[in-house]
């Protein structure tokens, strides 16, 4: 038979009463229900083993909706997330649920300056009091004026002390189920934030700035930590064989490129061996053709050594809402695949670094950097002045 022709649909009428499993299984049949049961299978089956690494990029507006507390905080403890990249404005919602604070469902119909006047924010069809936002504003601050925020540090360790401040706030006040910042700390999984002034929690980072605090993100040291951490997945595995690194995209944007660039860094910038991630899901509702998908499709992505084109087989994109399917994806894991040890990342972060830097300076050591001619031409040019302004200051070219 064809390989085109490899799963016969046979459809039977829907039972009363079904199972997440059997509903994916055997109904998703076609177009994008099919996408998400491949990626179903592919996570249940292969992603969530001992010797794969898992990276999670979220964007959009999830954590308001309470899938901080309700999806990925019981993916965490059961050890299927081993590291993290959000957007700041999810981390941020995030400490609604932290705080005890009250978020409502809403309509996405409702009178905007209605709400505007009584106090009301709306992300669609959730709204809030304006002051969720100010009581979470003034903890933030109170709690970055502290000793051990007044140095520079990256996103990693920024959000794994405001994970655990959070955990113990929930812990004061008698919050049952806890949030996302809070899951990650107890579990010593790493969050790293791509753009960390693009949100409430950087705006008031900016604002103590002013006040003359030492806290100073450096993205610097996010950029090095998660390329060490894609490195180090190829680490033997328990039962010895060749570990692996997997990518799971949830929307799109800034996030997806900072976990997808960390091979380019590995092999374009450090000169080190050149592999992409070994498995690469994403859920979207963005289109290719406009040249976005928010930062390539998986065969594009090959081109850029983002994901290891003996493993394209293994890349699934799914077009849908990521409410829709994160939900769907967690339950059939959390029914499929057996919980898995914390690998507590974050912990290894010193340990991890240091070997990438030991690859580097080896790399550099047997091929010392060389540019062209060419280059070293523009470089010499750009140094000397070739004019000067009236004053007699050099302009530099």
């Amino acid at each position: 038979m064809s390989s085109l022709l490899n799963r016969k649909i046979a459809p039977t009428p829907m039972p009363t009463e079904i199972g997440v499993v059997d509903l994916i299984d055997n109904y998703f049949t076609a177009y994008n229900s099919a996408r998400l049961r491949e990626i179903c299978h592919l996570l249940s089956h292969d992603v969530m083993q001992d010797g794969v690494t898992v990276g999670l990029s979220l964007s959009g507006a999830l954590t308001p909706a309470g899938f901080g507390v309700s999806v990925l905080s019981p993916l965490i403890r059961n050890g299927f997330i081993d590291w993290i990249i959000s957007t700041g404005a999810n981390l941020y919602h995030d400490l609604h649920y932290g705080l005890g604070l009250n978020l409502y469902s809403g309509n996405p119909f409702a009178d905007d300056v209605k709400l505007r006047e009584e106090g009301q924010i709306r992300i669609y069809d959730i709204t809030f009091g304006y002051d969720v936002l100010l009581e979470t504003d003034a903890f933030i601050r109170e709690l970055l004026r502290a000793e051990p925020f007044q140095k520079r540090m990256g996103t990693a360790e920024f959000h794994h002390l405001l994970g655990k401040y959070i955990n113990a706030v929930e812990k004061q006040i008698g919050v049952k189920h806890s949030c996302l910042l809070s899951t990650a700390y107890e579990c010593g999984v790493p969050i790293y934030t791509s753009s960390p002034g693009d949100s409430s929690i950087g705006m008031n980072v900016a604002a103590l700035a002013l006040e003359g605090s030492k806290l100073v993100i450096d993205p610097s040291q996010d950029v090095n930590e998660t390329a060490a951490i894609a490195y180090t997945a190829r680490d033997a595995a328990s039962d010895g064989s060749e570990g692996k690194s997997a990518a799971i995209i949830i929307g799109g944007g800034s996030p997806k490129n900072f976990l997808l660039q960390t091979q380019p860094q590995i092999h374009e910038v450090l000169g080190l061996e050149e592999r992409g991630h070994d498995y690469f899901v994403q859920i979207t509702d963005a289109r290719p053709d406009t040249g976005g998908l928010s930062g390539a499709t998986p065969s594009e992505a090959v081109s850029w050594g983002k994901i290891d084109p003996d493993e394209l087989p293994s890349t699934i994109v799914c077009y849908t809402d990521s409410t829709i399917a994160l939900p769907i994806m967690t339950a059939y894991i959390m029914s499929q695949s057996a919980p898995r040890p914390l690998k507590r990342l974050y912990d290894r972060r010193e340990e991890m670094l240091d070997r990438l830097r030991l690859a580097y300076y080896a790399a550099k050591a047997r091929q010392p950097e060389q540019p062209t001619a060419a280059i070293a031409q523009i470089v010499t040019a750009t140094r000397e002045p070739v004019a000067t302004y009236p004053c007699g200051t050099p302009i530099k070219r």
